[in-house]
């Protein structure tokens, strides 16, 4: 069952993608060594084939007569196993520099029950990006994570774990893991990450929407309803928890689609996709709308 779905979450990703036009250069993540290892990254050669991916980031950056300084960090998914690169990272490249926004892709190491390392991939593409912000022509106050699936849950884990300075101004999650509940988890994405015998102090830390503070970035959520491999559950309990809080949320669920469609055009409601996230990007750092005096909330 999981090669079908992947050999058609491939097809999807050939057939049916947007062209991309957007040029990358590629930065090693860790030029002095690694800080941690999953068992194979010290010991075997680079490697996609054999899911030993070499840390690093290419970097997209928009034409300067369109930047306007946001920059977006993108995790691609693959259930903390491979690395879907293509359709939920590379193939975004072109839609967001477009649109002015530098694009980061990650690819980072599999964690093989070792959970600091993707971890620590993601939060030093946040610093490296936020350390040549002004080389690249990035705000450091808008720099977004986004990803899909399990890299969904690895952006949750920085946006809602991270430290002021590796923390991102934004989150933007495709039909993404959240909780390592195993109710209702993606089970082979929780046992990769943290083991399929973690405790349940372990499955609370990364069920991120248990993590979730007032200081949490703004997130937007877009899902299939009739996702057969992530619960739609963990995208609800994400919005309902930021709500709580009270950080800005937005969730759109498309009435089918299934999992793992990224940028793929092959998804029925691609261009409607395309236009919420539009919408709400533009509205990040949008001047507040002026409500008449009686709209306005009171002390």
């Amino acid at each position: 069952m999981k090669r079908i779905f992947l050999s058609l979450v491939l097809l999807c990703s050939g057939a049916c993608c947007m062209a991309q036009e957007a040029k990358g250069f590629d930065i090693d993540l860790w030029q002095n060594g690694l800080p941690n290892s999953n068992g194979i990254d010290k010991t075997q050669p680079y490697d996609d084939e054999t899911r030993n991916f070499k840390p690093s980031i290419r970097v997209f950056l928009p034409e300067d007569s369109v930047k306007n300084g946001m920059a977006v960090l993108i995790c691609p998914g693959g259930g903390y196993r491979v690395l879907s690169i293509g359709q939920e990272g590379y193939e975004w490249a072109d839609f967001f520099t477009k649109q002015g926004i530098a694009t980061i892709v990650l690819r980072y190491r599999m964690p093989m029950g070792v959970t600091e390392v993707p971890i620590s991939d993601a939060t030093e593409a946040m610093r490296i990006i936020r350390e040549n912000a002004e080389k690249w022509g990035i705000d450091t106050n808008k720099v977004g994570i986004m990803g899909s699936s399990a890299g969904g849950h690895l952006a949750s884990t920085i946006a809602t774990h991270s430290e002021e300075a590796t923390k991102p101004n934004f989150q933007i999650l495709f039909y993404p893991v959240i909780s390592m509940d195993k109710e209702y988890t993606h089970l082979d994405s929780h046992n990769c990450l943290i083991g399929e015998n973690a405790s349940k102090e372990l499955e609370d830390l990364y069920s991120n929407q248990l993590q979730i503070n007032s200081q949490t970035p703004p997130a937007i959520l877009l899902l299939s309803d009739d996702d057969f491999l992530v619960s739609p559950r963990n995208s609800a309990e994400y919005y309902l928890a930021l709500k709580k809080a009270g950080v800005k949320a937005n969730m759109h669920v498309y009435p089918a689609g299934g999992h793992g469609w990224g940028c793929g055009k092959c998804f029925k409601y691609h261009d409607i996709m395309l236009q919420d996230l539009q919408i709400w990007i533009d509205a990040l750092y949008a001047p507040a709308p002026q409500f008449p005096p009686f709209f306005q909330k009171k002390d």
